[in-house]
């Protein structure tokens, strides 16, 4: 048995060798991601809406070689019930706002935190964001006003922070839209589609 074991780690050995040094540091890729999570409406959006829910479809892409970070586009879909307070302070039945986020930006990995266990790659987050909104508009029986949906567009950005584990990733972000900022956490599945280096 220790014949074999150690013929297996001669064999190994040598291959590692005789590959010279592999350049990591030349890495070349595309990535795609999917996230899910909550929202959090803040400030002016936070007397409307309560808390909603969102989803998101990313590609990355890095070439380390000339740049240190990766860029990314990304689109989503987030939904806003009414918050309790508009219904009991207004005459509406119905208060409700969907939106399609479209984001560019760059996202920056920081070195290992642990690299034990299981590896933790801190990482910042930074995107020019446009953003549809739908708000549907719902009143009471009797109060006299019409129904009607709003449709309008913002342009804004977002910042966030995260922590990387490679496949599995958790982002909690700030997104900035004239009187509809939110705080967004997802929880994110990355997968390669392509890697060369």
């Amino acid at each position: 048995m220790r014949r074999y074991l150690i013929s297996l780690i001669i064999i190994v050995t040598s291959g590692l060798i005789s590959a010279g040094n592999l350049p990591a540091d030349k890495a070349r890729g595309i990535f795609a991601a999917v996230g899910v999570g909550p929202r959090l409406p803040v400030s002016d959006f936070s007397r409307d809406a309560a808390v909603g829910y969102g989803f998101n479809v990313e590609l990355s892409y890095t070439d380390n070689e000339y740049l240190p970070f990766f860029l990314f586009a990304k689109i989503g879909f987030e939904q806003y019930p009414g918050s309790n307070d508009l219904y009991e302070a207004t005459q509406y039945s119905n208060f409700a706002t969907s939106s399609i986020p479209v984001n560019l930006g760059a996202r920056y990995y920081f070195a290992p935190m642990l690299e034990n266990v299981v590896l933790f790659l801190p990482y910042l987050e930074l995107s020019a964001a446009f953003n549809y909104y739908s708000k549907l508009h719902q009143f009471k029986v009797g109060s006299g006003r019409s129904n009607y949906s709003e449709d309008i567009s913002k342009v804004g950005g977002s910042a966030g922070i995260g922590i990387s584990m490679f496949i599995m990733e958790v982002l909690a972000s700030y997104n900035y839209f004239h009187s509809n900022q939110f705080v967004s956490v997802d929880l994110k599945v990355r997968l390669p589609l392509y890697i060369s280096y």
